[in-house]
């Protein structure tokens, strides 16, 4: 009997396959970070992996494996900023020598991620500027003529542009402290910052609320042109507002002025209280700033409501919200002197906490944990991600591994739609402590 010679297809059938794996090594200066990959912790730093090596580089056949989404590391470190770093680039459409598509995917930019992190201490300074508590009825404060409300205003804006996105910024304390939409940040280490003046700066991300649509950045920089934030309580419905950013397809550092429709929750675009406004908002315009007449930010502006029929209806997340992520890193701001009743709660709050006056802005660089702490705690929570505050003071997302000085500490753990988690913990010297958090869904 004759043999007919196998084709080479047919005999690809016949062979085993192998899947070849390649390593993804990701490292942080310093050391010991906790390393999540799309919202899942996965390990510390110094990490690694194996992967396929259809995530690395394309594959030539239809048996490799390939990678159908991105993935994003977030890097937590107490006393660091957090930080944020896309790993994949694409999407790219996989088409095969025939012709056939066969859906997309991403490739990991590089197989190591070298990160440095930032500390909150040299990252979080200088001031928030807060608007000054109201007038009394008798003598109301004066509004700005529009043009010199732009005049003000505008130095503090911002253009941002990342790698596949723009957006709009302003600048919140005057050592370069930036605040944006997440959705603008996102998946971005460092954005160019482009000021009115032509001056173009490099903006790392330095922070992402994981919930809130807020993201924080950091510019070099002293004396730097900032804008007061006001709270939602001293934002009325009928009062006019003032839009600065950079829509898209027009010109930079646009201008647009509506009024203040209304002020409160709206689920549909997110938690957080909500500004309403007929100021045109578009595409660009996302993370500027929504000024009220006398100077001051009273939100961010976020979205537009796209919809048959319906025109002229934006959105701006609050500056209360704002104020609530930047109160983590600046505990002494006094946020919430910002209407007479809520400056004569804060008196009376701090009447019956004395020891809250004293604190300065340094404090920060002198906050527990500190290095030279006589005890270590490892924090963990269910679930994984909530906030550790630590004597009214934030230090990160669980898990963590905290150094305490001795004495006692006040642990309070967070996390939206779940019930607080407090613990007193005494600190004794060389003690190692284990303290397992499970947050309750909120009743």
């Amino acid at each position: 009997m004759r043999f007919q010679p196998l084709s080479l297809c047919a005999l690809l059938l016949f062979l085993p396959t192998r899947v070849s794996a390649e390593k993804l090594a990701i490292t942080s200066t310093p050391p010991g970070a906790t390393v999540e990959i799309n919202g899942i912790a996965v390990g510390t730093t110094p990490f690694e992996k194996d992967y396929p090596g259809g995530y690395f580089h394309r594959t030539h056949t239809s048996l490799g494996a390939r990678l159908e989404h991105p993935l994003v590391a977030r890097l937590n470190l107490s006393g660091y900023a957090t930080k944020e770093i896309p790993l994949t680039e694409g999407p790219a459409e996989w088409i095969s020598l025939n012709g056939r598509k066969h859906g997309e995917y991403f490739l990991f930019k590089t197989n190591r991620f070298d990160v440095q992190l930032d500390s909150i201490a040299q990252t979080f300074t200088g001031e928030v500027g807060t608007a000054r508590a109201a007038a009394a009825p008798s003598a109301p404060r004066p509004e700005l003529p529009l043009e010199e409300l732009v005049a003000r205003a505008k130095p503090a804006v911002l253009y941002l542009k990342g790698l596949d996105r723009s957006g709009t910024g302003f600048f919140v304390t005057d050592t370069g402290l930036i605040a944006t939409n997440a959705h603008v940040a996102r998946g971005e280490g460092v954005l160019l910052a482009k000021m009115p003046s032509g001056t173009q700066l490099e903006a790392k991300v330095v922070f992402l609320d994981a919930d809130l649509d807020i993201a924080l950045l950091k510019v070099e920089g002293q004396s730097l042109p900032a804008l007061p934030l006001a709270a939602a309580a001293a934002t009325h419905q009928g009062e006019t507002v003032v839009a600065i950013g950079n829509p898209g397809d027009a010109m930079l550092f646009s201008v647009t002025k509506g009024i203040v429709s209304a002020v409160g929750p709206f689920p549909a675009a997110g938690p957080g209280t909500w500004i309403q406004t007929d100021a045109p908002i578009n595409p660009g315009n996302s993370g500027g700033p929504l000024v009220n007449l006398y100077g001051e930010v009273v939100g961010i502006s976020t979205l537009k409501l796209v919809k048959k029929n319906t025109n002229g209806i934006g959105f701006a997340l609050s500056a209360s919200d704002l104020m609530a992520v930047l109160r983590r890193f600046y505990p002494d701001a006094q946020f919430a002197a910002l209407t007479q009743e809520s400056a004569v709660s804060a008196l009376e709050n701090s009447a019956q906490t004395p020891l809250a006056a004293e604190v300065s802005s340094a404090a920060i660089a002198a906050q527990l944990p500190a290095p030279e702490g006589n005890g270590t705690v490892s924090i963990t929570s269910y679930p994984d991600g909530a906030e550790i505050f630590v004597d009214d003071r934030f230090f990160g997302n669980a898990p963590a591994v905290l150094k305490f000085s001795v004495g006692s500490h006040v642990i309070l753990l967070k996390m939206p739609g779940r019930s607080d988690w407090r613990r007193t913990l005494e600190v004794l010297k060389g003690n190692k402590t284990t303290l397992k958090a499970v947050l309750d869904p909120a009743p």
